[in-house]
């Protein structure tokens, strides 16, 4: 069975990631061809990055990436669950994602993003520019939340109906892609 990690993007004190990663966990768990399992970035208390060799040697030094490097090389997708500051993705969850290399090789993306203006599309644009250099296949349909219209006082996500729908699509596109490329990590 297809294992998904859902990545909590943002590390900051108020976050409102976790309650969207709970929305999103709570559809995935309806499904039956795939686990799924929240992997909350503040867990793994990962300093900026402190590697003294490129990820793509998979050379790792510190115990910090070493776990970090195991729990995201068991799966076989991920869901970034993110917010937009400043237009891009939170510096947390690019500096996590810049610690490895081989471990998100040949594995399968989707996204759920939310803002203020345009329910965090752009940080979901950068994303897809790092997944590309990383050998992830992102998949097309994501989810674009408003901290206006889909969160109750701006803290808890509360999705309009139609996100649900576009979340069920994505989640079947990355389980699709997880799936089909799986030989592609065995033969690698």
């Amino acid at each position: 069975m297809m294992k998904i990690g859902i990545i909590l993007g943002s590390t900051r004190p108020g976050r409102k990631v976790e309650t969207v990663g709970r929305w999103v966990l709570d559809v995935a768990s309806r499904r039956t061809d795939a686990t799924f399992e929240v992997v909350d970035l503040c867990d793994f208390h990962l300093p900026v990055l402190d590697e003294e060799t490129p990820p793509t040697w998979g050379n790792y030094q510190a115990d910090h990436t070493k776990e970090w490097a195991a729990a995201i090389d068991r799966f076989d997708g991920f869901v970034f669950v993110t917010p937009e500051y400043n237009r891009s993705m939170t510096g947390a969850l690019k500096n996590a994602i810049d610690y490895l290399y081989k471990e998100w090789n040949n594995k399968a993306a989707g996204f759920v993003s939310y803002g203020f203006s345009g329910g965090g599309v752009r940080a979901v644009e950068q994303l897809r520019q790092v997944m590309g250099e990383l050998q992830i296949a992102d998949v097309r349909t994501q989810v674009s939340l408003s901290l206006v219209t889909d969160f109750v006082d701006y803290q808890v996500c509360v999705p309009a109906e139609h996100h649900e729908a576009n979340l069920v699509e994505m989640l079947d596109q990355l389980v699709a892609w997880s799936r089909a490329l799986r030989s592609v990590v065995a033969a690698a």
